[in-house]
Order: structure tokens, then C-alpha cells, then sequence
């Protein structure tokens, strides 16, 4: 029913759910945003101390000039993960062991974050951005960082390089999707009160790791950014 097809490529559950948590964002942007005040008061006070206290945490990591140009992406990064990892909280929502893809019960969405294309492209636009970043902060000077302490310690620091984007899809996929998959049989087991504990750790779960994946990021935007580290 919910399945389609756009040409070759199919439009499964998790692309429903990516678009689901990008309708969610939106409209908690406008609802935020629509009647902003100097001296914030409902809505926009509990949107305004969540972004303030994500720069708080991260700002001790990048100096004032840094942290003020790339924490529109930082920011970015953690509110649609964070909702992803939220979204399997949502009545009807995520896994069965037997069907993965259909959910649980009358379930039509699963958290994108339980999907490694999704947590992978998290990771490769944070790759990306990271070097893009460097070279923009150093020039082809950048590229020295791979070359040092030893020139020929180049094929491991390119290891490394490569190994960060992995860990962070690897990651989250794996914590998002236990738990998920943890849930969904419990549920067909015991479907009454077991999950719900569960899942109120989950609630702790998908904060913790919308804010290490965006910690990280932060780590490797530093040092890439770092101007006297090439």
C-alpha cells in the first residue's frame, strides 16, 4: 500500500520516514519561528534552550569564529537525528524479527537511522564536508596532515581517514537498529508491558547518540579547520 516506485528505484518505509521526519522538522521550524520574541516564552523557549545548550556543549571544542560558521551544520546534523532515533517511540512504529520492512502491527515507519544507507550518507556528507572544510581553511596545505609525523605513515593515516566516516555509520545503524529490532520482539513476545522500559531507554539512547555523532563531527571539523595543524 505504501510501497512506489520513482523509475528504477523503490520507495520503501524508510524513505517514507525520512520525509516524515523532514515534514516534522519543518513544521516545528515554523511553529518556533513564527512569532519570535526578544524574551522567548512557550514554544520557542524550549527550541531556543536546546539549540543553546548544543552550542554550549560544543563551543569549548571550536573557537567563536569556527563554532558561529559551522554550527548551522552541527545543529543540523543532531535535530534530524535525534528525531530519527524518536521516531521509532511513535505508537505503531518500528520492527518485527520475522518482516523487518513492515513494521509492527499497523507500523508503516521506521526510524531511517535503523538503516545503514541512511546512517552512511550521514557519514559520507560529514567526510566530505570535513575536508572540504580543510582545504577551505588551508589550501592544498591541508592535505600535509596526511603525510606527517612520517611520509610514509600516508597509507594508514588514509586508513584513518576512511575509517571515520565507517565507525560513524557503523555506529549509529548498530545502536538504533538493536534497539529497534530489541523492542519489536519483545513486543511479539510480551506485548503488554515489557517494551515500555525499553523503550524509555531508548529515549536516552537516541539523545546519546544524535549527540556523539554530532560530537564527533565537531572533533573532525576542528581539526581539519585547525589552521596552525598543517
Amino acid at each position: 500500500m505504501f510501497g512506489a516506485a520513482a523509475g528504477p528505484l523503490g520507495i520503501n518505509f524508510y524513505v517514507w520516514s525520512g520525509w516524515g521526519v523532514i515534514v516534522i522538522l519543518t513544521i516545528l521550524s515554523i511553529l518556533a519561528t513564527r512569532n519570535m520574541k526578544l524574551i522567548p516564552s512557550g514554544f520557542q523557549n524550549v527550541v531556543e534552550l536546546l539549540i543553546e545548550g548544543l552550542y554550549g556543549l560544543l563551543e569549548g571544542m571550536l573557537d567563536e569564529e569556527r563554532i558561529k560558521k559551522y554550527f548551522p551544520l552541527l545543529c543540523t546534523f543532531f535535530l534530524y537525528i535525534l528525531v530519527s532515533n524518536y521516531f521509532g517511540l511513535l505508537p505503531f512504529v518500528g520492527y518485527t524479527p520475522e518482516s523487518p520492512e513492515k513494521g509492527v502491527g499497523l507500523g508503516i515507519f521506521i526510524p531511517p537511522t535503523a538503516n545503514l544507507s541512511v546512517t552512511a550518507a550521514l557519514a559520507i556528507i560529514v567526510f566530505f564536508s570535513t575536508h572540504f572544510f580543510g582545504v577551505a581553511t588551508s589550501g592544498l596545505k591541508y592535505f600535509k596532515h596526511l603525510f606527517t609525523p612520517m611520509w610514509w605513515m600516508f597509507p594508514l593515516n588514509v586508513v584513518e581517514e576512511i575509517v571515520r566516516p565507517v565507525s560513524l555509520a557503523m555506529r549509529l545503524y548498530g545502536n538504533i537498529f538493536g534497539h529497534e529490532l530489541v523492542v519489536g520482539t519483545l513486543f511479539v513476545m510480551v506485548p503488554m508491558l515489557v517494551p515500555v522500559p525499553i523503550n524509555l531507554l531508548g529515549t536516552l539512547t537516541g539523545a546519546i547518540q544524535a549527540f556523539v555523532f554530532t560530537l564527533l563531527t565537531t572533533l573532525y571539523i576542528a581539526g581539519a579547520t585547525e589552521k596552525h595543524g598543517h
